[in-house]
């Protein structure tokens, strides 16, 4: 039995301030389009932390801090390697709001996120971040079909 896999490791994290809003992207990417929050794949020998906090840096021009690690999401890519999104969260922040080539980045009140165009699965994603008996988004393969499951 194989104790090693290929893995694909990436990021994202729900921005929010004291007012009620969370920084949204409205992606551009075909593969996974629509609102979502900032982040990206993180780099080798790069620890993850500093990969979210560089990534929302480059995608929305502020600098996070202390960014909390609140969930995980996982599945198999087509090339049978485990793709995992690293999902953090911060109200900690400073800089001036640049949107980038990923997406335009603005601010929305968090109740109403539900009201606009989601990435796919990106509500359940939400529900992960912000529900702590909650931890992990996991897609699986049963009778031919992708299934997702929370733990």
């Amino acid at each position: 039995m194989a104790t090693s896999e290929q893995a694909i490791f990436t990021n994202m994290c729900m921005i929010y301030d004291q007012y009620g809003h969370v920084l949204v992207q409205d992606r551009v990417n075909p593969n996974w389009p629509g609102i979502t929050f900032p982040g990206g794949h993180v780099e080798k020998g790069e620890s993850f932390t500093d990969s979210v906090i560089r990534e929302v840096w480059e995608e929305t021009g502020l600098t996070i801090q202390a960014p909390i690690l609140s969930g995980i999401k996982q599945f198999q890519t087509k090339q049978d390697q485990r793709y995992i999104v690293l999902m953090y969260k911060t109200n900690q922040f400073k800089g001036e709001l640049v949107s980038s080539e990923e997406g335009e980045v603005f601010w929305i009140p968090r109740a109403e996120l539900l009201n606009y165009q989601l990435a796919p699965d990106f509500e359940q994603m939400v529900k992960v971040i912000e529900t702590n008996h909650l931890s992990e988004l996991y897609y699986f393969e049963e009778e031919n079909q992708s299934k997702l499951s929370l733990f």
